[in-house]
């Protein structure tokens, strides 16, 4: 029986599980004696819940640790000598990675994949024996998930009287649910920034941070054997920063006048049908995906610009910052537009209404009172634009290039953070070389660079922020 429809059967049985909950609350609430402390809806929901949540907490717990159980059941089981990488050894010369390789081909072999090097008799067996474990141990799983829904819809089912708050007990699992979910969302995050910094600082043990921060060259391609030349390496991401920030600064000279503009025609000139009709019509932009847009920039957009600038005179390079911010500010423009107008259309109605009765005109009204209150809400939608501009892939990769030059020139090719974090952990390198862990150092200063812009934009909406009435 598969995972999923052991899970579409718990499912199954939580709705029913409401329905029958809620139909015994609504035959005590129309006996006409006492009423119900809740809603029927609650008493629902509370059998639901002792329903679904013991068997799915099992559930997790249970295929959470299968594998490691079996694995070293499947193990135990095994001959004394073993054949390893077409060499007969006893298990207690297997190293851990040796022991692990086997248990891969034995688990690949018994669920089909792929396996490494010939298949053996007692890698049959042990598949078998594997495929055997597997069956008994989801029996198993089954059997007690089943007994938990029945104990728990027993209880609860009987349970359901006047005296009982339901509502109370609801929310109170839901309440911890919340909880659990918000701290699954910190630990996520404390664990994507403690993975950053250890392995940024085996980097920066091996690179000299100085060299890093401030060096002018940057070229990844390091020695692999000790005779091998013309791959020193050099880790020097001046060259990176200024290419991630050239392209970021002509996307956002795209994105930002348009955006707002768009925003201000859409929220203080457009009637409300043409609104309904362009604002969906604009988000689209934002559903698109980056792929396209790098396509689009890639086929359409850079050859115009090549043939432009030969056209009058100019070397332009066939992959240029200029195309690759050009379309990033085309694909950015819904994230300014939408934010500025919900921006805008928060700012109270008397505010307009005063400056108009004081004799302003429509465009004075804007430029004095509009934007002025809504300022901050469009500066934070600008410095939010600006993170995803920073964070973007994709685009650069297909219409900027690769090229790590010390350039201003829009017309030259760059290569921005995202794309060298692709770059170098592309491919089968050593983990531990200074080329692989550049990635994590380059992903630990894009890190820092965006939170630093979010607390910017936090701190400039607290500041300014105007309340009314």
């Amino acid at each position: 029986m598969s995972y999923g429809l052991i899970l579409a059967v718990l499912l199954v049985l939580t709705v029913i599980g409401f329905y029958m909950g809620r139909s015994r609350a609504r035959a005590v609430n129309a006996s006409g004696l006492t009423r119900l402390h809740s809603l029927p809806s609650y008493y629902g929901a509370h059998v639901a819940i002792w329903i679904a949540l013991p068997a799915f907490v099992l559930f997790l717990f249970w295929i959470s640790f299968q594998n490691v159980i079996i694995d070293g059941i499947v193990w135990n089981g095994l001959p004394d000598r073993v054949v390893v990488l077409g060499e007969e050894r006893t298990k207690s010369s297997v190293s851990a990675e040796q022991k692990q390789l086997l248990i891969n081909n034995i688990t690949n072999y018994a669920t089909g994949d792929i396996t490494i090097g010939a298949i053996s008799d007692f890698v049959r067996r042990g598949a078998a024996h594997y495929q055997r474990l597997q069956e008994l141990s989801t029996l198993i799983m089954v059997a007690v998930m089943a007994m938990l829904i029945a104990i728990g819809l027993l209880l609860t089912y009987r349970s359901i009287s006047p005296s009982m708050r339901a509502r109370n007990q609801v929310e109170r699992v839901v309440l911890l649910l919340l909880m659990v979910a918000s701290t699954i969302a910190l630990l996520t995050t404390v664990g994507i920034v403690l993975s950053l910094l250890f392995e940024a600082f085996q980097f920066f043990a091996k690179i000299s941070p100085i060299d890093f921060l401030f060096g002018l060259k940057w070229s990844p391609q390091t020695a692999i054997r000790s005779d091998q030349v013309g791959a020193s390496g050099a880790f020097g991401a001046i060259p990176v920063f200024t290419g991630t920030m050239l392209i970021t600064i002509i996307a956002m000279i795209v994105a930002v006048p348009v955006g707002l503009f768009a925003a201000i025609y859409l929220s203080e000139y457009a009637s409300r049908r043409v609104r309904a009709a362009i604002k969906p019509v604009l988000e689209v932009l934002a559903g698109i995906p980056t792929v396209v847009y790098g396509f689009f920039a890639a086929l359409t957009i850079a050859p115009v610009i090549r043939d432009a600038g030969n056209a009058i005179g100019l070397t332009v390079a066939s992959e240029s910052a200029l195309a690759a911010g050009l379309i990033m500010g085309i694909m950015i423009i819904p994230f300014v537009s939408s934010l500025s107008d919900d921006v805008i259309n928060a700012v109270p109605q008397s505010l307009r209404d005063g400056s108009l009765g004081l004799g302003a005109t429509r465009s004075e009204t804007i430029r004095q009172v509009i934007l002025p209150a809504a300022l901050p809400g469009i500066v934070g939608a600008v410095l939010l634009a600006v993170s995803r501009a920073i964070g973007e892939t994709m685009i650069v990769v297909m219409a900027a290039g690769l090229s790590a030059k010390l350039t201003v020139n829009p017309l030259d090719a760059v290569t921005t953070v995202t794309v060298q974090i692709v770059t170098n952990l592309t491919g089968d390198p050593e983990f531990d070389s200074p080329k692989t862990l550049s990635a994590f150092a380059l992903g630990l200063m894009l890190f820092l660079v965006t939170l630093c812009l979010n607390v910017i934009a936090l701190r400039v909406v607290q500041k300014y922020r105007e309340k009314y009435d």
